[in-house]
């Protein structure tokens, strides 16, 4: 154990190396520890755990208003993680704190995956970096309902009032998730990590705008989507109509109505429906780690997707080519998940299948968070 707490601290003062006050090094890194050290990781706990470091009040004020730039610390683990992981791509995911009671920022009745409905929680936007063996969380966001906005046409008064008390900046309103997911990939550009892929469930993938936002930035992305999207087949071409001489002369357009992604996948037929195996499962079996390998069945097309902010993005009346992808399990009688994505157009359907899927990496680092690290008992800065 003598090595382990050696290797802890030496991390830790490297993420807190860059801090000018000695305290406040001393302090991060004794926070650190704490988080490893037991099981409740709120500060009080924390304190009465770390013997000679154990001041309750200097934690406190470390965490809650002692003047360091969180943006420092996660660029620095960001360094460190992504030398450590070589990731295969920047993964967007958000999460739920479930909450009881009113006090805490941004806390509202709002949908979260964690409890599968809509409840009285916080949420946080989170970026990782991931491939299939390991991952990481190197940024976040916490993300403020309207009603806590005072701009926010939905602003409510009593959540208003509640943002000096809960140390809100008032800077900080109201974003959609997949702006503040934009925003984190641009931070972490700056900070010169590479982002070969990036990869969200449909939460974020049904965003157009968020699409269109790594485009522009020239970022291949693998992104969920739901059924309803519309596309086109790849060999579908607009066309100019006939003008009749009078009134304005018509626009180029595609001469048939857009699909559904599952009817198109449907269409297409079973015959276009493969078996792919893609990594490695938790049950025993009989893949070179012992473990079962993850098996299913997937149809993988290439499309046009279809929509208002797909066609202003376009620039032009040729809307652009993406691979469609969705999972046709054996035993159902339709798809069942579907993914866009701009990956190049040789890409192996194995290949396509592994990428997408990769989001599993980020649910195991939101329960090792919460269990192991104690991200749910979190009593600190906004």
């Amino acid at each position: 154990m003598g090595g382990v707490r050696e290797d802890l601290e030496a991390f830790a003062a490297e993420l807190f190396d860059g801090f000018f006050r000695a305290d406040q090094r001393r302090w991060g890194q004794a926070y650190v520890r704490g988080l490893l050290d037991g099981r409740r990781k709120s500060v009080e706990p924390m304190a009465a755990r770390l013997g000679a470091d154990g001041n309750r009040q200097a934690l406190a004020h470390f965490i809650t208003s002692s003047p360091w730039d969180a943006a420092h610390v996660r660029a620095r683990l960001a360094w460190r993680m992504h030398e450590a992981i070589g990731p295969e791509a920047l993964i967007v995911d958000d999460t739920g704190f479930l909450k009881d009671g009113d006090a805490s920022a941004c806390v509202a009745r709002q949908y979260t995956g964690t409890a599968g409905k809509v409840t009285n929680c916080q949420v946080g936007v989170s970026l990782h970096l991931a491939t299939d063996r390991a991952s990481a969380a190197i940024d976040w966001r916490l993300f403020v309902p309207a009603g806590w906005d005072p701009a926010s046409p939905g602003a409510d008064p009593v959540k208003v009032a509640r943002r000096t008390r809960c140390g809100v900046p008032g800077q900080v309103g109201h974003v959609e998730k997949w702006q503040l997911a934009l925003d984190m990939i641009d931070e972490a550009r700056s900070w010169g990590i590479d982002v070969p892929l990036v990869v969200a469930d449909a939460g974020y993938g049904d965003a157009a705008a968020f699409r269109h936002g790594l485009e522009e930035r020239g970022l291949p992305y693998a992104v969920g989507i739901s059924s309803r999207h519309t596309a086109h087949p790849a060999e579908a071409r607009p066309v100019q109509p006939a003008y009749a001489g009078t009134g304005r002369p018509p626009t180029t357009r595609y001469p048939d109505a857009p699909q559904t992604v599952k009817d198109l996948v449907i269409a297409a037929g079973r015959t276009a429906v493969k078996p792919v195996s893609w990594r490695e499962g938790s049950r025993p079996g009989k893949g070179r780690s012992g473990f079962k390998r993850m098996y299913s069945r997937f149809v993988a097309l290439r499309v046009r997707p279809a929509g208002r902010g797909v066609r202003r993005a376009a620039g032009g009346p040729e809307l652009p080519e993406r691979w469609l992808l969705a999972e046709w399990p054996a035993g159902e009688s339709e798809p069942v998940q579907f993914w866009l994505s701009s990956l190049p157009s040789g890409m192996p359907r194995a290949t396509l299948v592994r990428l997408a899927k990769l989001r599993w990496r980020i649910e195991h680092d939101y329960r090792e968070m919460k269990q192991g690290l104690g991200l749910a008992h979190f009593e600190g800065r906004t």
